[in-house]
């Protein structure tokens, strides 16, 4: 605990603040040391002009001493104070930043747990208020004791409830948590057959882009490279002379080692993140642990969820897999917008986490209606002014006339086909209680939002929607939006009065106080 003095138009504690564990000092200075690559090339590099090899190792020491010098100041300078109402961060070593976060603004508490800081028993705890992008605060890093300790602490104090934050109460919270979903080793190995990638390829290319100056050669000189196979025996006429057999052979060898370079990817890529996925239920919501160099454990109040998206494929639906994720105010992380809950599970086990989350699995298709399929028509026509110009071009600069026949085939029947199958996946609808929203056919994805939950209505109508008689409904929910589209005018009307009135009869006040 502690409290203000104001001082010369400065906020001074009256009170000690609470600093981060020494040992994340020597953490935060391993990893920062790839940021410390260019700076010591670059003295490298001068030293090496000046002729005096000996003072290489000097000013290495130099640099590493430099950036440790500042981590530890920063360190020094860092404090962060738990109050009765909010939590506070004050950190800068010139210029003095002190942060305020009211206990009721705080959506989410994670700690992350990356492979140093695991293994000295050190957490980062984030804090996120779904204000902006990322995260609002960090604690980095103290132990995971504190970390546990301050989580529950500010979980008890947003329920308006002052505990004494024991060790044993601690491990009455963890008591009190069951699971509900869990991915095993075998599951998360197929999940990542699925999650078919080539990043491999672009970090590596970035990676020789970054560095070829170091390289005694041009990486992205083909010249070299040929010259260096023709070394070895092998030569651009002896590849051209080989039969149309062997060419065939060479071509499926290199997609072949495609594939299997991108399933592995996929799999690796999978198993860091998601190894020992687990999803508790506890009595305030759900408490989701995964990763296996880097250890995330994330909780979210229940009456934080705002709506439920369930993905598929064209693959995975075939084999029953789909994903599950919670809208919510604060996100998952920098890369996922909405909460994972269950990122690789049956049908069965999706619904069941969300009846737990008081959302309630959609009673078939007979509710869900088609959009106006002169809609998606509108939308292929406008594009057809490109198509032509695009032909126009191929007239001028094209010689073969099959090329160009080909060309205005793929223009025309590609965009029909996505367009069709855009308009033969989606569907709208809504029951007594929630809303639905189904669209996509590659990445299948279905919305359903509880209609106390919506906090805004729009209907929208472009020139040409107008004409058409048809409108877009724009659902404003917390964390996110949810639009209908192709919806004839007096069916939006209709479906924004039902939802305003089931909305107007609902008293927030009573429902934030219960939570």
């Amino acid at each position: 605990m502690s409290e203000n003095v104001a001082v010369a138009g400065y906020l001074t504690p009256a009170v000690e603040g609470e600093r981060l564990h020494i040992s994340g000092l020597l953490v935060s200075f391993v990893s920062g040391l790839p940021q410390l690559v260019f700076p010591m090339v670059a003295a490298i590099f001068g030293v090496r002009k000046a002729d005096n090899p000996v003072l290489i190792p000097i000013v290495i020491a130099a640099v590493l001493i430099f950036s440790l010098f500042f981590r530890w100041l920063a360190w020094l300078r860092f404090q962060y104070f738990v109050g009765e109402h909010d939590i506070r961060v004050e950190k800068g070593i010139l210029n003095r930043t002190a942060r305020s976060i009211p206990y009721e603004r705080i959506q989410d508490v994670s700690i992350e747990q990356k492979p140093l800081a695991r293994m000295i028993g050190l957490g980062e705890v984030k804090f996120e208020t779904g204000g902006g992008d990322g995260d609002d605060a960090k604690l980095s890093l103290v132990t995971l004791e504190e970390a546990n300790r301050l989580r529950a602490l500010i979980r008890s104090r947003k329920a308006g409830v002052a505990i004494s934050v024991t060790p044993d109460a601690l491990a009455h919270i963890e008591e009190d948590a069951h699971p509900i979903f869990a991915m095993d080793g075998n599951r998360v190995f197929v999940f990542g057959l699925y999650s078919f990638s080539l990043v491999i390829f672009a970090v590596l290319g970035g990676l020789a882009q970054q560095f070829d100056f170091l390289l005694p050669f041009d990486f992205w000189d083909f010249k070299h490279w040929i010259g260096l196979a023709e070394e070895r025996g092998v030569s651009v006429n002896q590849i051209n002379g080989v039969g149309l057999l062997a060419q065939l052979i060479f071509a499926f060898g290199a997609i072949a080692s495609l594939m299997l370079i991108g399933f592995a990817t996929g799999v690796v890529r999978t198993w860091l993140r998601e190894h020992g996925f687990r999803l508790d239920q506890t009595a305030k919501g759900f408490r989701r642990r995964r990763g296996l160099l880097t250890l995330t454990d994330v909780i979210m109040p229940t009456h934080r969820v705002q709506a439920a998206v369930v993905q598929t494929g064209p693959f995975r639906k075939r084999r029953g897999w789909h994903s599950l994720k919670f809208v919510s105010l604060a996100q998952d992380s920098k890369d996922e917008t909405n909460y994972v809950a269950a990122p690789f599970a049956t049908l069965d086990e999706v619904w069941r986490i969300a009846q737990a989350a008081t959302i309630a699995a959609p009673d078939g298709d007979e509710r869900l209606q088609k959009g106006a399929a002169k809609y998606w028509l509108t939308q292929l026509l406008v594009i057809v002014p490109v198509v032509l110009t695009a032909m126009a071009a191929l007239m001028i600069f094209a010689d073969a006339p099959l090329h160009r026949t080909t060309l205005l085939l793929l223009l025309l029947v590609l965009p029909g086909a996505l367009f069709w199958l855009d308009w033969r996946q989606y569907r709208f609808g809504l029951d007594d209680h929630q809303l639905y929203l189904k669209r996509g056919w590659w990445r299948q994805q279905m919305t359903i939002a509880p209609q106390v939950k919506v906090q805004t209505v729009e209907i929208a109508q472009g020139p040409l929607a107008r004409r058409q008689g048809l409108a877009s409904l724009r659902f404003g929910i917390a964390g996110g939006t949810m639009e209908m589209i192709a919806l004839p005018l007096a069916t939006a009307v209709a479906i924004r009065d039902t939802v305003m009135e089931k909305v107007a009869a609902v008293d927030y006040s009573a429902i934030n106080q219960s939570h």
